[in-house]
């Protein structure tokens, strides 16, 4: 590679890496930021910003927010975020069918959205009482399974407002130290567990992970509880070896 190859190569990687920037600072951002706001975020000149913003524009990643109020993420991203979606559901979908197999349990896929736990994919038991939950639907995080395994995963202060928030709706009053106290063990063993909370009569297991995009997904695995206790030690060996199995692929 000559020398002058070698830059134009490392000059389009900067590039890459800056526009990334620009799309992360607008993320959370519903009413738009203007060039400035955007330039003091990323720390860049409002002149890379505006040649970066106006090509991502061309591409429909980036859009005019109503009424011109600045720029907010455009239409081509949740295209892609969509396609991510699938793949992550056709990835994981061998994985949740071995885990069936293994334990004879129900296994769900969610993913973190906002304010709760999003299905994306079931694979039922075979067992003849099986709990079922439907694609699409969303479950709490403080008393599910996944709800809890993904907010082990957040910095303590976010995992707090959430928490607070969910209870706040549904006029829950805990202490929330004994939460926090929980998050922790689920850290320390990759394992977070719903016992009769969400629902009486079932129980369940699970573990998060990050996806290519930084998404929190989680896969778990819900029993009915009579059966819970003689299924417990097989469905946690199982879940850590396809959690260790599914954080080796998205290192």
């Amino acid at each position: 590679m000559s020398e002058t190859e070698e830059k134009n190569g490392k000059s389009g990687i900067q590039v890459i890496s800056r526009a990334a920037a620009v799309l992360r600072a607008l993320k959370d951002e519903k009413n738009g930021l203007s060039l400035g706001q955007i330039a003091q975020r990323v720390g860049l000149a409002r002149s890379t910003v505006q040649r970066i913003t106006s090509a991502l524009m061309d591409e429909h990643f980036v859009i005019t927010a109503p009424q011109g109020r600045g720029l907010i993420l455009g239409p081509e991203l949740s295209a892609l975020a969509s396609a991510a979606q699938y793949n992550i559901v056709e990835h994981c979908r061998l994985l949740l069918n071995e885990l069936t197999h293994k334990t004879g349990e129900t296994t769900d896929l969610a993913v973190m959205r906002g304010i709760g736990m999003v299905f994306l994919d079931q694979v039922p038991g075979t067992h003849r009482l099986t709990t079922v939950s439907k694609v699409g639907e969303v479950f709490p995080l403080t008393t599910t399974a996944n709800g809890k395994a993904c907010l082990a995963q957040l910095p303590e202060d976010e995992a707090c407002k959430l928490i607070k928030n969910e209870w706040t709706r549904n006029g829950v009053e805990k202490d929330i130290s004994s939460l926090l106290k929980e998050l922790a063990e689920v850290r320390a063993t990759g394992l977070a567990y719903d016992l009769d909370e969400h629902s009486s009569g079932v129980s369940a297991i699970g573990f998060a992970f990050t996806d290519w995009v930084g998404e929190l997904h989680a896969i778990s695995v819900p029993v009915p509880s009579s059966r819970f206790a003689g299924q417990r030690a097989k469905i946690e060996k199982t879940l850590l070896e396809t959690s260790s199995n599914i954080h080796s692929t998205f290192q």
